[in-house]
């Protein structure tokens, strides 16, 4: 034990270099996308969350609130292909993923590559298509494959699906399949500010931003080779101990939380099923992409914290009894959080 604090100091200061040498680039991209994207400053660092994770975003709001205009923003800054994808209720698999085409002069099929076949994909509405459409994402987004006919191809690096979708009570929508919804490594709910006062300073910066003459556009700044290298950098941040047994009581206490803490023992019969091993996975790479995105070489207990809502939320399923109490998966991990103790 009493070798472990000095490699450890030496690891997080390795890190700290890295971290200084490869980190200003993606903080430029966040003040650049800012410049464009009103008021969304936390949404934006979600997306980089996922980006340099390595993981597919989710992200959840009524219209109107700069969902697609964050994921657009964010692809022009980067100089990798980008496809945007409009769910709609008569989308077929094919128009996802390509088909194979026949050519008669020679008797040969072809196979003509979809709109998946590019580094940033943005599937907007996403639960505005039925389930067909949503198992056709899946090869894609957790083998990074795609199979046309007898062949499989693979995806470009990076590759990374940033999806939007309505509420699920609004008219002609389809709940996602639950081993999708497992896919994302974050659910970002989109809202307005709590507060009225800030909610008029957001929106007189979209009326004058937005409102002028000339549409504010972000500048290419970022290489995709840059963004594989950064992610590099980032699952070699190193993690305390401390952390790592914090992240496992998190996930721990949405499968058995009065085991976790006596305290959480009410919470037993409101959760249906907890967070999967994945969710363990999440909560440490987007703790890291917190810590690289902030410029530090460790994580601390509050990056876990901080995004942890966004990585928990859409994998706690919760009983009859929460329904009819109307609690729901947001309100228990909150709960958990306010509970288990931040190292």
């Amino acid at each position: 034990m009493a070798d472990e604090a000095p490699r450890f100091a030496d690891a997080v200061a390795r890190s700290r270099e890295e971290v200084a040498a490869s980190a200003p680039p993606l903080q430029a991209v966040v003040e650049e996308v800012g410049r464009v994207v009103v008021g969304r400053r936390g949404l934006i660092e979600r997306l980089l969350v996922g980006l340099l994770a390595d993981g597919h975003v989710l992200l959840e709001g009524v219209p109107g609130l700069a969902k697609t205009l964050a994921v657009r923003s964010l692809a022009g800054c980067l100089q990798a292909d980008f496809a945007r994808i409009q769910f709609t209720p008569d989308l077929l698999p094919a128009d996802l993923t390509g088909t194979v085409v026949y050519d008669p002069r020679d008797h040969s099929f072809t196979p003509r590559k979809g709109p998946l076949f590019a580094n940033l994909i943005l599937a907007d509405e996403i639960n505005r298509a039925p389930a067909k459409v949503q198992s056709a994402l899946l090869e894609a987004m957790q083998e990074r494959q795609i199979t046309i006919g007898e062949q499989t191809h693979r995806l470009p690096e990076p590759f990374l699906v940033l999806a939007t979708q309505n509420p699920i009570e609004q008219e002609g929508t389809y709940p996602l399949p639950e081993a999708q919804v497992d896919r994302f490594l974050l659910k970002v709910r989109v809202d307005y500010p709590e507060r009225m006062s800030e909610q008029r300073e957001m929106e007189l910066g979209i009326l004058e931003r937005m409102g002028g003459a000339e549409w504010p556009e972000v500048r290419a700044c970022l290489d995709p080779s840059a963004i594989l290298t950064a992610r590099d950098v980032v699952r070699r941040i190193p993690m305390a101990q401390s952390v790592k047994d914090y992240i496992l009581d998190l996930v721990l206490a949405t499968r058995a939380p009065g085991e976790v803490d006596a305290q959480l023992s009410e919470l037993g019969e409101l959760i249906a099923y907890g967070a999967s091993p994945r969710a363990t996975l999440g909560l440490a790479l987007a703790g890291k992409a917190k810590a690289f995105l902030a410029g530090r070489g460790s994580v601390y207990g509050e990056d876990v914290k901080e995004i942890a809502p966004d990585v928990l939320r859409h994998r706690v399923l919760v009983t009859y009894e929460a329904e009819a109490r109307e609690v729901t998966s947001e309100q228990i991990v909150a709960q958990i959080l306010n509970q288990v103790r931040v190292p």
